[in-house]
């Protein structure tokens, strides 16, 4: 759509499933703190650290929204176990990060607590897939 503005492209973009689930909303949020550490770590030349936390973040999201287009459902709990098992992952690479002095207790601890709250609320939203 030429000229169309940011705002008309919003209305007219189509809305996805997966959209509407906190879980998925909240992962989001997680992935966009992972980036900005990320970021961090790029600027210290830590690239390959970085990159990690980057991909980690993406899975939590595109598990959730891969599930969720299963018409499926024990399927779709498979997927978010998938991404349940990731916040575990991700949350180890940060305590090693933190152990290494490459982050700060500061800089994860936020993230730790969202991480444990997402685990537990994909659990209870698995939980109401079950036959």
């Amino acid at each position: 759509m030429p000229g169309a503005t940011s705002k008309d492209r919003l209305t007219t973009r189509p809305h996805f499933r997966f959209e509407d689930f906190e879980i998925w909303q909240l992962a989001r949020a997680l992935a966009v703190k992972l980036h900005r550490l990320a970021h961090e770590l790029d600027r210290r030349r830590l690239y390959r650290y970085a990159e990690q936390l980057r991909a980690a973040g993406l899975s939590l999201t595109n598990n959730i929204a891969e599930g969720s287009g299963s018409t499926h459902a024990r399927e779709f709990m498979q997927f978010l176990n998938i991404a349940r098992r990731s916040l575990f992952e991700d949350a180890s690479m940060l305590m090693v990060f933190e152990e290494l002095g490459l982050v700060s207790s500061a800089e994860i601890d936020e993230v730790l607590r969202d991480r444990d709250i997402l685990s537990r609320k994909i659990t209870n939203f698995s939980r109401t897939l079950s036959p």
